[in-house]
């Protein structure tokens, strides 16, 4: 996996020619990527969300797309409609017009602005990958992913994500606000009239074979029974777990969850170079994979509960096979 540990770093390279900073969440976004899932960003406006779908669009040689949601915004808008139009014999018939769905890679800016109807639609999209309309099923183009952002601070005319929708995206990564250094960078690099050139280091059809060699790396039993027991932990009902998943927490991670997991620690565990997964792997991943499955109740939401402390508290709290066995 040298080979792929080095195609990783040359990416984030790439990337970094144009985006400042984000080491972290670059990395983040890289993993799903190669997962094969989807990702909800969520930070103020102005991080560079929308830029990093269109850098990472050219980088990893996707076709993009982009849906700007609003409250008007309707499924056939994202999905497409059928039209009539005339054919080669000047006879009218309907056809199918795609939508800006039928894209590799879909950024769904501001998603808690479209109304619960158009995130439904969308959300089915994500998971069954093509769309039924008219009595035909379209498939979407491979590979395909939707990098979906959100604004936590508007919260006026917005339809926050149902528990079971933000379930569908793997990772939900948070767009942190730049430090001093990397705004003076930000001031340096983009203020001018020049752009960067960046150069695409891999296709489509590349990413989907790595895809599929990365999921038959190895997850040895004690490392999955590890992931499991961390998923049941979030679990307020569950004997043995935190106190203040019991006080503060109304519902633990789906299963999806634990998927979530696994898939991402074999992208990390290739990414250190290593040949099967370990629990370090699991841990890496844990805050990006869990923090949307895990759902405050009112005290929690009342006490302004820091769903990331809970995880770390977790993760202290959870042993690993090698913790038990010492």
């Amino acid at each position: 996996m040298n080979s792929f540990q080095t195609l990783f770093h040359q990416l984030k390279a790439e990337l970094q020619k144009s985006i400042v900073g984000y080491d972290a969440l670059l990395s983040d976004v890289l993993v799903a990527v190669f997962s094969g899932g989807h990702v909800l960003l969520e930070g103020v406006p102005g991080l560079g969300k929308t830029f990093l779908v269109r850098t990472l669009s050219q980088v990893i040689g996707l076709e993009p797309g982009r849906v700007q949601c609003t409250p008007d915004l309707m499924p056939a808008d994202i999905l497409g409609t059928h039209i009539v139009n005339e054919n080669e014999h000047g006879r009218r018939v309907m056809f199918f017009e795609k939508g800006p769905v039928f894209k590799n890679l879909l950024l769904v800016d501001e998603i808690n602005r479209a109304t619960p109807k158009t995130q439904a639609a969308l959300l089915e999209v994500m998971q069954e990958r093509h769309v039924t309309t008219g009595g035909e099923r379209h498939a979407l183009p491979e590979p395909f992913f939707v990098l979906a952002t959100q604004n936590p601070m508007e919260m006026e005319g917005t339809y926050p994500l149902p528990e079971a929708q933000l379930d569908r995206f793997m990772f939900k990564i948070k767009v942190p606000f730049p430090d001093l250094e990397s705004l003076v960078e930000i001031s340096r690099r983009t203020t001018g009239f020049t752009e960067p050139t960046l150069k695409s280091v891999l296709s489509g059809a590349e990413l989907m074979k790595l895809q599929r060699e990365l999921a038959e790396m190895p997850v040895a039993d004690p490392v999955a029974r590890y992931a499991s027991q961390l998923v049941l932990a979030t679990h307020p009902e569950q004997p043995g777990v935190l106190p203040e998943m019991k006080r503060f927490v109304a519902y633990g991670s789906s299963p999806r969850g634990l998927q979530s997991l696994i898939r991402g620690a074999r992208v990390w565990a290739a990414v250190q170079g290593a040949t099967a997964v370990s629990t370090d792997d699991i841990r890496a991943i844990a805050h990006v994979a869990l923090r949307h499955r895990i759902i405050l109740n009112f005290e929690g939401e009342a006490q302004q509960v820091k769903v990331d402390e809970l995880i770390t508290k977790l993760l202290d709290q959870v042993k690993t096979p090698a913790q038990q066995a010492a």
